[in-house]
């Protein structure tokens, strides 16, 4: 039977990382606040060293090692954030680290890995097939493998969060947070639990990489045959053994959410919280926002990292636009004649839209002479307002078709 890690595996943790990382702020949120009926905060990791907690587990792990074990170097997989905690960790402890990241990982986690001084191997679609690689290196080398949730060391030390948020706001009802190998989860609800039983723990996962939903039916880690999703910080194919088994006995819940929860979570947390969060970082707000469990206040969601790619932060952005009902992309079939595309566009300004861009299409097979096609993308105030302006254009006899329609 596998010994869980405890409060006082935690506490040590804490002692170690003194000085070494930051105690992030707990700050409120008032869109979450509002939805929820009360309070709700938000616990920025997002600002730590490296970009996420993922350094807490890191640093923990690799000060523990011996001189003759350093010497050898260590070795990890990740698609970033453990990446950078490894590296930034193995810079501070005196070691070298080797990091071998998908070949798609962003290129900004890329870089600052590299930056903080580890060497980058690109192998590999996804983190699991990195891993592989990884434990192959460190078979071939005697590097310490540096495993990114599976290990009592960074359980530990990812439970140094929770000793922050239960000092920060001791009437603290719920956590929520991410999920992907589940290390932070396990690791805060073993603090939690230890010091406040009544407290609920939630993990959440991306609908398109949940591993642990069918896991705690079968009663055991079971792998994903394929996933995918935006939240690549989360993208797990299989929970550790030594997660599971503090998920399926600290964990109140487990559930997920999809792309365009997500979407909405990010563009809400950059426009009312000022927060630069990656997706998988933002998954418990999304939770929260899209109303898929049920929870008692105060809540603390965990802003698990903030290392996201610029370009996915664009389409992320359009996406939650789109998602809100704030952005519009259809295409309008009216007749040909002078005056029609502005009387088009004349009739969208009066409703007080803006149009960011216009494709003005004559000859297609699906067109009838005499007919044009105007493909637009269209910001809104919303729902209720992209509504109102959808049947306005239709009430004036254009034909308005959104992608995937006839």
């Amino acid at each position: 039977m596998t010994e869980l890690v405890g409060l006082a595996d935690v506490q040590a943790a804490r002692e170690l990382l003194a000085g070494v990382t930051r105690t992030t702020p707990l700050e409120p949120s008032r869109p979450l606040s509002a939805a929820l009926g009360g309070p709700a905060w938000l616990k920025c990791e997002n600002v730590q060293r490296a970009g996420s907690y993922k350094v807490r587990g890191a640093y923990v792990r690799i000060s523990r090692l011996s001189a003759e074990e350093r010497a050898g170097g260590v070795v990890a997989a990740s698609a970033g954030n453990h990446a950078q905690g490894v590296a930034l960790a193995a810079g501070l402890v005196g070691t070298h680290a080797t990091v071998f990241m998908p070949v798609n990982a962003p290129l900004p986690k890329v870089a600052a890995t590299k930056g903080y001084g580890a060497q980058v191997e690109l192998i590999g679609n996804t983190v699991d097939e990195s891993m592989v690689a990884a434990q192959t290196f460190a078979e071939r080398t005697g590097a310490v493998f540096i495993h990114p949730f599976d290990h009592r060391d960074v359980i530990a030390g990812q439970g140094t969060v929770a000793l922050e948020i239960l000092e920060q706001c001791p009437d603290v009802k719920t956590i929520i947070t991410g999920v992907g190998g589940g290390g932070l989860v396990s690791g805060i609800a073993v603090a939690a639990k230890a010091l406040r039983p009544d407290i609920r723990v939630i993990g959440v996962q991306a609908t398109g990489a949940a591993a642990y939903p069918p896991s705690l039916l079968a009663g055991e880690p079971v792998r994903l045959p394929a996933f995918a999703t935006i939240a690549d910080g989360i993208a797990v194919g299989r929970p550790g053994d030594l997660t599971f088994t503090h998920v399926r006995k600290l964990v109140d819940e487990v559930v997920t959410v999809s792309e365009e929860d997500i979407s909405r979570a990010l563009l809400m947390l950059l426009e009312r919280g000022k927060q630069v969060v990656e997706p998988a970082g933002a998954v418990g707000v999304a939770a929260l926002l899209a109303g898929v469990v049920q929870v008692e206040a105060p809540v603390v969601a965990v802003l698990s990292g903030g290392n996201i790619d610029p370009l996915l932060m664009l389409r992320v952005i359009e996406h939650g636009l789109a998602a809100a009902g704030r952005y519009l992309r259809f295409t309008v079939r009216c007749s040909d004649r002078p005056g029609q595309l502005a009387s088009l566009l004349s009739e969208i300004a009066e409703h007080r839209a803006n149009v960011v861009d216009v494709e003005h299409q004559r000859v297609h097979p699906h067109l009838h002479l005499g007919e044009v096609e105007v493909a637009l993308s269209v910001e809104t105030r919303g729902v209720e307002h992209s509504d109102t302006l959808i049947s306005a254009l239709r009430a004036s006899g254009y034909q308005v078709v959104f992608a995937g329609e006839g």
